[in-house]
């Protein structure tokens, strides 16, 4: 019979031929899961190449434990960045992840300074979404005097407390939403702005380049006094609905964090003869049906994939070297998501 070729292991291992390429060239990134596919089935066939593919999978890797901080589970957003995470971290052939990743329910300071602290025990790196709060500064700068890198996620903490940041340029952010409603509005009036919580500096930073662009840029818009959600869908509704009631003229709604179905709802609820311009945040089903439904103008949203990787990617140059001095911050480009392009 004829030796097995490489295109009769990617048959047999139900993998592409670049797949199996990448696996016998041992220097590219393969999950080791895809290794092991490949291995058994070279082991079925009799390929040729079989005992160096079980030397790539018996070779000693580095082992690094990671924390993962992030927010509620049932949020779209924490969940799908949970997930690409898990992904990314399987996926590295020369270092071998084990990605702890848990939800918080709790995000009281003094829970989420704790749960820093009790992660910071075990883990090599950590990463987290956090509010700006003493209590969690003082626990960031505890699990650093340990020797443990820090990432803020989303949202950037004090560069005192010893954090990088991998995220967005909130401050742009707010001010793409600001000219998304400038430009759509079919004339000035008043324009409102919603946030979760303003100890989340990517929400204060979202305030500030919203008001920024109006200041600069369209100053015969009225910009209404900002109100806070405390990222919960019933606020946003009550707060959406005493908007149009007593300024049945709005033009512009920017709800910058949590709450953004429940202004939705208000809005579809209520059926105002001139409906806001409605601008938010990340896409999920529930966001992408506002869309369709034109109740939502627009979403800024962040790429999740490319948030994952470039996370693990640094944590791994971190925790690899943890005497050196470094200060990572990766500003990410973010999507604009309309009804036409979803």
């Amino acid at each position: 019979m004829a030796r097995p070729t490489i295109k009769d292991l990617a048959a047999e291992a139900q993998v592409s031929v670049s797949t199996v390429n990448r696996v016998l060239s041992g220097h590219q990134k393969v999950r080791e899961v895809t290794i092991q596919q490949v291995f058994a089935a070279a082991e079925r066939i009799g390929f040729y190449g079989k005992h160096a593919i079980e030397h790539r999978l018996k070779t000693k890797r580095t082992q690094l434990r990671f924390g993962i901080l992030l927010q509620q589970e049932q949020s779209s957003l924490y969940k799908s960045v949970g997930e690409a995470l898990k992904a990314e971290a399987d996926s590295y052939e020369e270092v071998r992840v084990e990605l702890d990743v848990e939800y918080m329910e709790d995000l009281r300071p003094e829970h989420v300074a704790s749960r820093i602290l009790a992660m910071g025990e075990t883990s090599d790196a950590i990463a987290v979404v956090a509010a700006q709060h003493p209590r969690i500064s003082q626990a960031v700068q505890t699990v650093r005097e340990q020797g443990k890198q820090v990432f803020a996620l989303l949202s950037a903490l004090p560069i005192a407390a010893g954090t990088h940041y991998i995220g967005l340029d909130n401050w742009k952010v707010g001010r793409m939403a600001a000219w998304a409603i400038h430009r759509l509005a079919k004339a000035p009036g008043p324009v409102s702005l919603f946030v979760g919580n303003h100890r989340y500096r990517c929400q204060e930073a979202n305030e500030i380049g919203f008001r920024s662009y109006f200041r600069e840029h369209a100053p015969e818009f009225e910009l209404l006094d900002v109100h806070s959600t405390y990222e919960t869908d019933q606020i946003s509704k009550d707060l959406t609905e005493r908007l149009i009631e007593t300024s049945p003229d709005v033009v512009g709604l920017y709800v910058a964090g949590g709450g953004l179905c429940g202004a939705l709802d208000a809005v579809r609820d209520i059926k105002p003869d001139h409906p806001p311009i409605v601008v938010g945040h990340d896409l999920s089903a529930a966001h992408t049906q506002g869309l369709l439904d034109g109740t939502l103008t627009m979403l800024l949203a962040n790429q999740v994939d490319r948030l994952a990787s470039e996370t693990i990617d640094a944590m791994i140059r971190a925790a690899s070297d943890r005497n050196a001095e470094m200060r990572y911050e990766r500003i990410l480009p973010f999507v604009t998501y309309t009804r036409e392009n979803i």
